[in-house]
């Protein structure tokens, strides 16, 4: 099939500038509360998008292990890609799109990294496995092969035999702190609804519509 003959009436919800919440925290944790009550699988996967200093944007999915007034948390190797670019340029963009709902939700601002013990009480609480492979991963770095990173495994492993594992200094939270939240509901004929909400000097947000 030619993708330029590939056609989606959306047509389920609308979205009014003089209805949603003041809030735009508020009004994601509206549209977050709707999306668990759906069958959605991994609703909290976001597209992250950062560039370093010259400009050269990559893109990748992560998930969103937190949200409140403060911003919007994912965790990463800090050697990584994203790492080293939000070092670089703290800039970057998320991106949620819930098709079974026909909505997305396009955030921008600047990610600053959370507190040691903020990291430290999440990464205390996943499984056993993620915590070995946040060690054993050399996350985006070039390696020799696969039997290569399973020695790494193994050797954490053994290494952390007796199940403290700690959190390695390579390895924590950032926090997106937003300067714009865009939601955006499909409607017919192209002309979705677009709300979106910008903060101001004053940290006051203000609401408008934007054209489809």
């Amino acid at each position: 099939m030619n993708p330029a003959d590939i056609r989606k009436v959306y047509a389920l919800h609308e979205l009014d500038e003089k209805e949603v919440m003041s809030s735009p925290v508020e009004q994601f944790r509206i549209w977050w509360d709707d999306v668990l009550k759906s069958d959605i699988d991994e609703p909290n996967a976001m597209i992250l998008a950062t560039a370093d200093s010259k400009g050269v944007v990559e893109a990748r999915t992560v998930l969103l292990k937190g949200f409140d007034t403060q911003g919007f948390v994912f965790f990463t190797n800090y050697h990584s890609t994203k790492g080293r670019h939000l070092e670089e340029n703290p800039h970057c963009s998320l991106l949620f799109f819930w098709k079974e709902l026909e909505r997305q939700v396009r955030i921008t601002g600047c990610a600053k990294k959370i507190t040691a013990e903020e990291t430290k009480e999440y990464f205390l609480s996943r499984p056993e496995g993620s915590r070995l492979g946040a060690w054993a991963s050399p996350q985006s770095q070039v390696v020799p092969d696969k039997k290569w990173l399973e020695s790494q495994f193994e050797f954490f492993s053994q290494k952390f035999s007796d199940g403290h594992i700690d959190c390695p200094p390579h390895w924590g939270g950032y926090r997106v702190v937003a300067d714009k939240i865009e939601f955006w509901q499909g409607r017919p004929n192209r002309m979705h609804d677009r709300i979106q909400y910008r903060k101001e000097e004053t940290d006051d947000w203000i609401i408008e519509r934007l054209a489809p």
